[in-house]
């Protein structure tokens, strides 16, 4: 079973590195591959943990988050299907500073940290995709960080639903962000007070930009949130 999903996983987003490695390699992935189940809001690591593995969501959504002043959260990165997570701090020799949590029923890989090091030191080729997706993660920080601090509120909101556009996609009917997120999720992840987001989803589905039901939100008018989002 564990074999089967780390083939089917490899054969498709993660076929990227998979090509790089030789038999011998892909044997050792193989042979060290686990899965893993985490239900809705379940912790996959926590702040200040040792890192230990190279995770990979496989199948649900997750957030990596910090707690702020007053214990509120601030959501630094949404990972979608299929992406690695948490190796960052194990090439930085430091414990975790964020906590990864699964924002619906997930099903993740991972392989021991210990593992991808070997790779690295045998597969010069493994270290440049390694720096690659390092170097990638650091400049959206670096845009991100700009935008948290610097946007008005509406940008700031709709950057975040385009940002979950990005990551998500819509439903089959085409309009419906694929991720069903709480007010206070979305507050978090758009760096306001949650009556602020209420408030300003709230003005957009006023200018007709949105229809909120619940936690969906129907997008209506994409290239004006985007205008906005760019330019709030």
């Amino acid at each position: 079973m564990i074999k089967g999903a780390l083939e089917k996983v490899m054969s498709q987003d993660m076929s990227e590195i998979w090509t790089l490695l030789n038999s011998d390699e892909k044997r050792k992935i193989t042979d060290n591959f686990t899965l893993h189940h985490f239900k809705k809001n379940q912790i996959i690591y926590a702040e200040r943990e040792q890192p230990e593995f190279l995770w990979c969501l496989l199948k649900g959504k997750a957030k990596q988050y910090k707690d702020g002043v007053g214990g509120r959260q601030q959501i630094t990165r949404l990972i979608s299907p299929v992406q690695y997570f948490g190796y960052r701090a194990y090439f930085a020799g430091e414990p975790y500073v964020h906590t990864t949590a699964a924002m619906e029923e997930s099903t993740v890989g991972a392989f021991p940290m210990s593992v991808v090091k070997e790779l690295i030191d045998g597969n010069r080729d493994v270290a440049w995709f390694f720096i690659h997706e390092l170097s990638r993660n650091l400049g959206n920080s670096d845009t991100r960080i700009v935008n948290l601090t610097q946007k008005h509120i509406r940008g700031r909101l709709a950057e975040a639903l385009m940002v979950l556009i990005e990551h998500y996609g819509y439903e089959a009917d085409g309009v419906t962000v694929r991720m069903y997120m709480s007010r206070e999720d979305l507050a978090n992840l758009s760096n306001m007070t949650t009556s602020n987001a209420i408030r300003t989803l709230t003005a957009f589905v006023n200018e007709h930009l949105i229809v909120v039901d619940g936690r969906q939100i129907k997008i209506l008018n994409e290239p004006q949130l985007h205008k906005i989002s760019k330019f709030g």
